[in-house]
């Protein structure tokens, strides 16, 4: 379009005669932008008819502001902003033109230009009007997003002093107590936002994760669900449902819900293997298994997925395919053993004994003190007739030290028994190493490779 005529048009609707002061507020002196104007405007209008009049000029030029700022000069958009808020400046319209200052600092978060924008935000602390307020909420939020949460609990604060009856601020506040742990006091943020603005999303979502924290589980399902009703097809909302549901054992309505979320978003992995779990516990195995099949199909590099087809063919006697999802699963995790030694068991099972040997081998080489391997090796070499011995002392000598290895630490474990204080209610056992991460192993190497060695 035509920039300048698009100036120029904003310009003149600028200087549209208004009856009363565009500025004033409710209850404030009045005065007149053309004296003639206000004295025709006092003879037609009521005070209702000319304070409706305002507002709806004043809404005009703000829709005009926001939407010509953005492309006078499409090469820097913060010229145009510049721009109009000199313009309303010049013209008086100088909460509009605060507006458009804030309006100006969210185009520069979008473009995450963090700095200029905290600049533009932080000349509003000194002013006393509604957009002081307004820039704070905008700071608390930026530096809670930067992790900074004693700033954003202070502006938060100073956003709420200048206005209680701003919700976004009272959320600002709710979630910096909340990054404390204070919940309670955040609940209460929450809730009085709530009261403040019924349908404020961000108040009811976090007061639902508020009450996950807090241990009440159907009060967060009343908020989600109510959250719901507003939004119907916000996935987080749905997912938040489907969870609580599960973590409550009412598998039925979890499914549900799972299903509702999977007609938004169809294709996440993470959901479908969800709904999998949520059959397969439920005894419906062949559901479980097509959803399992699905999330392979959208994300083929879950080594948990991977594995549970892999696990689910063997069982079913299908090797061809569960060979497929081992070979997969050592492609994903190459210094895993028990993949390997799956895919050797896999090779067997199919009757490819051969190939099974050598690969039996070969993981000993790599992995000469993997006693799995040896007992593998050994029960294969009787079955074709070769030579075993070897295999056999090799792991004679492993379990040898390993249960050395195992009294030594026993041993320690008793003396230490000893030397604790008597008076002691309990003993701690020693937690899982760091490695043992069993959500990552749910088909620990004896249930895959026994399953298949059997």
């Amino acid at each position: 379009g035509d920039i300048e005529n698009t100036r120029a048009s904003f310009v003149d609707m600028l200087k549209i005669p208004v009856y009363g002061n565009m500025e004033a507020s409710d209850g404030g002196d009045e005065h007149s932008f053309d004296g003639e104007a206000k004295s025709a405007g006092r003879n037609a209008h009521s005070g209702q008819e000319e304070s409706s009049l305002r507002e709806e000029m004043k809404n005009a030029i703000t829709i005009a502001a926001r939407v010509i700022a953005p492309v006078i000069d499409k090469s820097d958009c913060s010229i145009g902003y510049k721009w109009v808020c000199e313009q309303l400046k010049t013209r008086s319209f100088d909460r509009i033109a605060n507006f458009m200052s804030i309006e100006h600092a969210g185009y520069l978060l979008r473009n995450k230009e963090f700095e200029a924008a905290i600049d533009i935000l932080k000349r509003f602390e000194r002013k006393d009007d509604g957009s002081k307020s307004m820039a704070a909420t905008n700071l608390s939020l930026i530096y809670f997003l930067e992790g900074d949460y004693k700033a954003a609990d202070e502006y938060a604060d100073l956003a709420v002093r200048t206005n209680r009856y701003n919700s976004k601020a009272l959320v600002n506040k709710g979630n910096c107590l909340f990054m404390t742990n204070e919940c309670d006091d955040a609940k209460d943020m929450y809730l009085e936002a709530i009261g403040v603005q019924a349908d404020c999303a961000e108040a009811i979502y976090n007061l639902g994760l508020t009450n996950v924290r807090l241990g009440l589980p159907e009060e967060a399902l009343r908020a989600f669900e109510k959250l719901h009703v507003l939004l119907p097809n916000n996935p987080s909302v749905i997912y938040q449902i489907a969870n609580l549901y599960e973590q409550q054992g009412m598998l039925d309505e979890a499914t549900k819900w799972f299903n509702i979320l999977t007609a938004r978003v169809p294709t996440d992995p993470g959901i479908l293997s969800r709904i999998s779990e949520l059959f397969c516990n439920n005894n419906k195995d062949s559901q479980g298994f097509h959803y399992q099949l699905e999330s392979y199909r959208q994300y083929p590099v879950n080594i948990n997925v991977v594995t549970w087809l892999g696990v689910w063919f063997a069982k079913n006697e299908m090797y061809e395919k569960s060979l497929h999802f081992f070979e997969r699963a050592t492609d994903i995790q190459p210094d895993e053993i028990k993949w390997k030694l799956a895919v050797a068991n896999c090779h067997r099972r199919m009757g490819n004994t051969s190939k099974a040997l050598s690969l039996f081998e070969s993981i000993s080489q790599s992995n000469p003190d993997d006693r799995d391997c040896l007992r593998y090796l050994i029960s294969i070499c009787k079955e074709v007739g070769q030579p075993f011995e070897t295999y056999s002392e090799k792991l004679s000598s492993l379990q040898r030290t390993f249960h050395a290895e195992s009294d030594a630490v026993l041993t320690e474990e008793s003396k230490h028994d000893r030397l604790r204080n008597p008076d002691d209610g309990f003993y701690v056992k020693r937690p899982l190493s760091s490695g043992s991460d069993r959500s990552s192993i749910d088909f620990a190497d004896a249930d895959v490779n026994e399953l298949l060695a059997n």
